[in-house]
């Protein structure tokens, strides 16, 4: 016969120490993922829906293991965080504490983005790069851009870009 299994029992919630703002602040920072965040999930869904299937995601054969990636066009999406990527268009502000720890992250964030950019040239790839804020506000536009470049790339299509 066989033995009945222990039930747990647990301890009734007691009253925490309420944090301070900087564990509060780390423990939101740990809670940032690097992959599969809001933004780059609408991306794949809209671009699901428009049919414009068979692309890898984090592929880690390209440099910078990007978004969203299509190996037999050499086509490679990267979807940045405005906050994480200093964004051109929507300018976010700094962190006001802990200045130059920010500020050294931010520029090694953006050093990096430069250099897989390179990388992707020299390779004969596509990198597009598409900002959280413009993907927001023109969803229909990215996906025409991305279907585009899926499509072949013109000659001119970084200075329209």
């Amino acid at each position: 016969m066989a033995a009945k299994k222990k039930h747990k029992t647990y301890q009734k919630h007691t009253a925490t120490v309420p944090l301070t703002a900087q564990e509060k602040v780390s423990r939101y920072m740990r809670g940032n993922k690097s992959g599969n965040t809001r933004p780059e999930l609408l991306l794949r869904q809209r671009l699901w829906q428009a049919g414009l299937r068979g692309y890898r995601v984090h592929w880690p054969k390209a440099p910078g293991k990007p978004d969203i990636c299509y190996p037999g066009r050499k086509l490679a999406v990267f979807v940045h965080g405005c906050f994480w990527h200093r964004c051109p268009y929507c300018l976010p502000a700094l962190p006001k504490t802990n200045v130059p720890f920010w500020q050294n992250k931010f520029e090694r964030n953006m050093a990096r983005d430069a250099a897989y950019k390179i990388m992707y040239r020299e390779a004969g790839w596509t990198c597009l790069t598409i900002w959280e804020c413009q993907l927001y506000a023109d969803t229909e536009g990215c996906l025409t851009l991305i279907r585009e470049l899926h499509q072949g790339v013109p000659a001119s299509w970084e200075i329209a870009a």
